[in-house]
């Protein structure tokens, strides 16, 4: 039997793993909470459950290379699902919790899953709908079995049961995870990461043990991260994003990870967490933003000027450090200095803020002057910019050098051109294998070794990356103009009253827009001026609110040239939904889907009879 791997020698994050509970077992690795108390899970714990579930894979007839699928919010059973499966030499496939039962049997049946662990009887009812299309599916397991203590199938077998297997397994062939381990071919593929599917089926994206360990290794060194770090675990595990902060990154750095209790419990854990490093989505820092200064908006009038004070210098100081490529005047520095210990110090403790070292934002671009509002609060937010097929992260800031109107240079060792036609093009070792079963749409990917990424953008003289828009996204006018959206997407979205804005444009003679409303500030405004409505369809309509929207689409034209400006926009009646199509798990909107729904109401603006003119 080999030795295991050291840290430093680790090949896989197994591996990662294994060699912190060996030199580090009783340190703190995760924590959940339970009956309102934090419980910790030592590296030797989460280990031991990884070596317990990953030898019960194995008594289950899993074999070297064979997919195991999972299906949860994030909680400790799903990060040793994945570990799991690729220390028993599988290779993990994540599923979305909010996949309806139909998506999950597509990937199920496209990845061959043989194993699917689910979190509870929700989830278990997907699969038990759609089994009989799945061939390859022989077990599901439930992490939770909650209202199912008296159901029994021959198929569907516990996380206990599991773990129990596990250990008659290990007990009779010892050593069997250790030289399963052992024997993982760095280059062979360790996890299938599915694709939004923004533009039809979602594909399934390989990614190999060399892929997250050399990323993950990159990024501790670009975030500084360290064993102290306190993560918060949130966003879905199934994104590469995710998963890369509470595990790989998380096993690369060693340090701990805490899991949200749910999904309307995120702001509240936190606040009582203070983590260290916080990644999030554009979306999340925008609400974020739009809920401190709706509260600010609401307080005393002694609060409001506090803040307007301590955010005017707040302000001017990071408009010095960020966009002026100078050092910060003194009376800038003291002025900031001063706001923060009255008033932005404050601020931060209340939203869990405080101990942030590492801010980032990721996903999809953040507008500028969202991330100048959070450094003029001393919060250094950076952006992070990348893809799947990346294993992640191509560019970000580093240190304290953060350009707003980029995405920073490439992470080292990653190559970064412009091809001919302004498309992003990645090399390094990052790059995915290529697309499970698709080798058409693996050669389209990657040519040489070089990624298309699908965006477009442009390096500075400092080799900072600025990404413009997705390639297929640009809208190119009848007059031969070419408009990127999302720039003036993200403007419009810096409001307070607006959450998603969608241009329109391509082969018409204008811009127009469809606006979706930030439901609880324009509800808050409208209950202040007591306008009357029924249904969120119904406020959408008032005069009231169509002024509203109507001067943010103002402000945003006034910055803009003739060709980009909006003409005429339409509320949408509805917010839009994962589960109608809109948008994907990770908020970004599903354009095609977009312009084929509300096709009628495009067209009545381009005839003059929808929408309201600017």
């Amino acid at each position: 039997m080999n030795a295991p791997e050291t840290f430093l020698e680790a090949r896989s994050a197994p591996a990662l793993l294994f060699a912190h509970a060996a030199s580090r077992g009783a340190d703190t690795a995760l924590r959940y909470k339970h009956l309102g108390l934090w419980r910790d899970i030592s590296f030797a714990a989460y280990a031991q459950a990884v070596r317990e579930a990953a030898a019960g894979f194995i008594a289950l007839g899993l074999e070297a290379g064979a997919r195991v699928a999972v299906i949860g919010e994030n909680r400790r059973e799903w990060l040793i699902t994945d570990l799991a499966a690729q220390a028993a030499g599988g290779v993990t496939v994540g599923i979305y919790t909010t996949n309806a039962a139909k998506e999950c049997a597509y990937i199920l049946g496209h990845s061959d899953a043989r194993i699917f662990v689910v979190e509870n009887e929700e989830q278990l009812d997907k699969a038990l709908e759609t089994r009989d299309e799945l061939p390859a599916l022989k077990w599901i397991v439930v992490m939770d079995m909650k209202g199912l203590h008296d159901f029994s199938d021959p198929m569907v077998i516990s996380w206990t049961d599991l773990l129990a297997r596990g250990r008659a397994h290990e007990a009779a062939a010892p050593g069997v995870i250790e030289a399963r381990i052992a024997a993982l071919d760095a280059q062979a593929t360790a996890i299938l990461i599915y694709t939004s599917g923004t533009t039809g089926p979602p594909k399934g994206a390989m990614l190999s043990h060399r892929n997250i360990v050399w990323t993950a290794r990159q990024l501790v060194d670009v975030f500084a991260s360290h064993d102290e770090e306190d993560v918060v675990s949130f966003l879905p595990l199934s994104h590469i994003a995710e998963r890369l902060l509470s595990s790989y990154l998380a096993l690369t750095a060693g340090y701990r990870v805490h899991f949200v209790e749910n999904v309307d419990a995120v702001t509240q854990n936190i606040t009582e967490v203070s983590p260290t490093l916080l990644f999030a989505v554009p979306r999340i820092w925008e609400k974020y933003q739009s809920m401190i200064l709706i509260r600010v908006k609401d307080g005393h009038w002694t609060k409001r000027a506090a803040f307007a004070a301590a955010y005017y210098l707040g302000r001017a100081y990071a408009r010095a450090r960020l966009d002026s490529g100078r050092p910060v005047p003194l009376h800038l520095r003291l002025g900031f200095a001063l706001a923060n210990l009255l008033v932005l110090a404050k601020l931060r403790k209340r939203l869990g803020f405080d101990r942030v070292r590492t801010a980032v934002s990721g996903a999809a671009a953040i507008s500028p002057d969202v991330l100048r509002f959070y450094h003029a609060l001393g919060v250094p937010l950076r952006q992070i910019y990348g893809q799947t097929e990346g294993s992640g992260p191509t560019s970000c800031h580093r240190g304290d050098i953060i350009d707003p109107a980029n995405a920073g240079p490439p992470l080292p060792g990653v190559e970064v051109r412009i091809a001919a036609d302004g498309e992003i093009l990645v090399r390094g070792a990052n790059v995915f294998q290529g697309y499970y079963r698709n080798p058409e749409a693996t050669a389209e990917t990657v040519t040489d070794g070089w990624l298309h990424s699908g965006d477009v953008g442009e390096l500075d003289a400092r080799g900072f990356l600025k990404i413009t828009d997705r390639k297929k996204d640009l809208l190119i006018t009848s007059g031969g103009k070419n408009v990127a959206p999302q720039p003036i997407e993200n403007e419009l979205k810096t409001s307070l009253y607006i959450t998603d804005a969608i241009l329109i444009g391509d082969g018409r003679n204008f811009i127009t827009a469809l606006i979706v409303i930030d439901e609880e500030n324009v509800l808050k405004f409208a209950q202040d001026r007591k306008v009357q409505y029924t249904t969120y369809a119904s406020l959408t309509e008032t005069r009231e609110v169509r002024e509203l929207i109507l001067a943010e689409v103002r402000r945003t034209n006034a910055g803009l040239a003739r060709v980009e400006q909006i003409k005429r926009f339409t509320i949408l009646p509805k917010k839009l939904l994962e589960e109608d199509g809109e948008v994907t798990p990770t908020m970004k909107v599903k354009r095609r889907a977009i312009n084929r729904q509300f096709a009628e109401l495009i067209e009545g603006m381009y005839r003059g009879e929808e929408g309201v003119g600017v």
